[in-house]
């Protein structure tokens, strides 16, 4: 998960006019939004809870629901081209305040909670050269990581922005080394080490296939955020109708290159191996075939990678809440700007709160998976419900003209709807209680920006909702309290 591998257009950081993109820069933004620290982690992340024939299963479900995600924003970027702020527009324009203002929420949410994870994931490889940063959840792992977090929010509270030259360097680091693994293991894949346990029954630690196939969804979701890059930023694509071409090609590369990834290990290590690898697991892999250059080439690769990553998404993360802001969603104060332009106000609060994760991960010792599952939860509800929107608009015509075709749209806007809530199911219900404990605090930001806006709070149906979310969220506090549910 990362942003573009091209200049991040962030609202007024920089004082020209922003360019339009093209289809090459709408293709990168996309595929660069997906190519980040999970791809380097998917042996270990997929293996650790399924075999060979759960891990397919699970790729083959990811496929179609994420294909029809594909086509839902390609969608409502044609048809609804006046909202060009993507998931959490399309979730207030179909359901209300309240359910944009928590599309945004989450996504928040699945930004910053994403960029502990990256920091966490940069120090776990950076062990392999110092042991002593262990999983990246060390004292010493921390101190680098809030050391890193400070001086990134230094340099956008600059104005500065990544270079041509760095983005190129971040683009090679992350896709050749990938190209270079497969092609590299697809040679030195060996069918009887695949075959050898293929249903991974033969491990009862993994369970039923169903259970393993459950195992793989947020891992899967988690290497697929992004997807929505191109439509976040439609309002600045030079013809709209090259937002789906470039959603589409990102979807399929990425999705060819996450399953070779993934499968093709298992033909190199046993699933036992691979689910016992320290992260980033392809590192582990390529040293069992080539010695130990494979392990320093990705390692280095993740680390340049992920650097380039948490730039990106600190300017992202900052951006969400400064932007929904503007538009009376979130209360005011996160729209404040420096005198360069930087959302500062929003850009303080999202790095204090990954400043307070980073040390919850030394005291809960919190792992790179645990977070990223996290991410993987919270950034469910704008899914949902921006799948939820296409259905709509092809069931009420809106939008569409007289002998337009409906039931595509209709389909594949059911079919993600349908997908993200076999998300939220597979998630389990820590993730899920912990994203209830970070869903509800947003209530009273959205109290606030409401009042400040003079507009009524709650409409009953949504004062229910919320009511609901509180509730969970205390279950979820009192259950982690007493230890029956722990996510971290």
């Amino acid at each position: 998960m990362t942003t573009a591998d091209i200049n991040i257009p962030v609202r007024k950081i920089a004082t020209a006019a922003p360019s339009k993109l093209r289809l090459g820069s709408l293709t990168a933004l996309v595929i660069g939004s997906m190519v980040g620290s999970g791809v380097f982690s998917l042996p270990q992340n997929m293996a650790a809870g399924a075999g060979p024939l759960a891990i397919m299963i699970g790729w083959a479900i990811t496929a179609v629901g994420m294909l029809a995600l594909v086509f839902v924003y390609q969608s409502l970027a044609t048809r609804k081209p006046e909202l060009d702020a993507g998931p959490y527009a399309y979730a207030k324009a179909g359901f209300g305040p309240f359910i944009g203002f928590n599309s945004a929420w989450g996504y928040w949410i699945s930004a910053w909670v994403g960029n502990v994870s990256y920091a966490v994931i940069v120090f776990s490889a950076l062990s392999y050269f110092f042991p002593a940063f262990g999983d990246g959840n060390t004292w010493q792992a921390v101190l680098g990581a809030s050391i890193l977090l400070w001086l990134i929010h230094i340099l956008v509270l600059a104005g500065i922005r990544q270079a041509a030259v760095v983005n190129l360097i971040v683009t090679v680091a992350k896709i050749a080394p990938i190209v270079l693994f497969v092609g590299v293991v697809a040679v030195a894949f060996k069918l009887q080490v695949w075959s050898l346990d293929f249903t991974g029954l033969g491990n009862a630690s993994l369970g039923s296939i169903t259970a393993q196939v459950k195992s793989t969804m947020l891992v899967t979701l988690w290497v697929f955020i992004g997807i929505e890059g191109a439509s976040v930023f439609s309002g600045r694509a030079e013809r709209r109708k090259d937002i789906a071409t470039a959603t589409a090609l990102g979807f399929f590369t990425c999705l060819a290159l996450y399953a070779l990834v993934s499968l093709l290990s298992l033909g190199i290590l046993s699933q036992p191996e691979l689910g016992a690898l320290k992260n980033p697991s392809m590192a582990g892999v390529l040293e069992a075939v080539v010695g130990p250059w494979g392990a320093i080439l990705i390692n280095i690769a993740l680390v340049v990678s992920v650097i380039g990553a948490f730039l990106s998404w600190t300017l992202l993360a900052a951006e969400i809440p400064h932007v929904a802001a503007k538009d009376g969603t979130m209360p005011k104060f996160f729209g404040h700007e420096s005198e360069r332009g930087v959302p500062s106000t929003s850009l303080l609060i999202t790095n204090l709160l990954v400043q307070a994760f980073l040390v919850i991960t030394l005291f809960a010792q919190s792992t790179y998976q645990a977070l990223f599952y996290i991410a993987s939860a919270a950034i469910l509800v704008p899914y949902i419900f921006s799948g939820a929107y296409a259905a709509k608009l092809a069931l009420t015509g809106e939008s569409y003209q007289s002998g337009d075709q409906r039931a595509g749209p209709l389909f594949a806007g059911l079919l993600a709807t349908i997908y993200g809530l076999w998300l939220v199911y597979a998630a389990g219900p820590a993730y899920l209680f912990m994203c209830a404990i970070l869903y509800a605090p947003g209530i009273i930001f959205y109290i606030w920006a409401r009042r400040e806006t003079n507009q009524r709070v709650f409409h009953p149906v949504e004062a229910v909702l919320a009511v609901a979310l509180v509730v969970v969220a205390m279950l979820a506090v009192y259950e982690m309290w007493t230890g029956a549910v722990s996510a971290l």
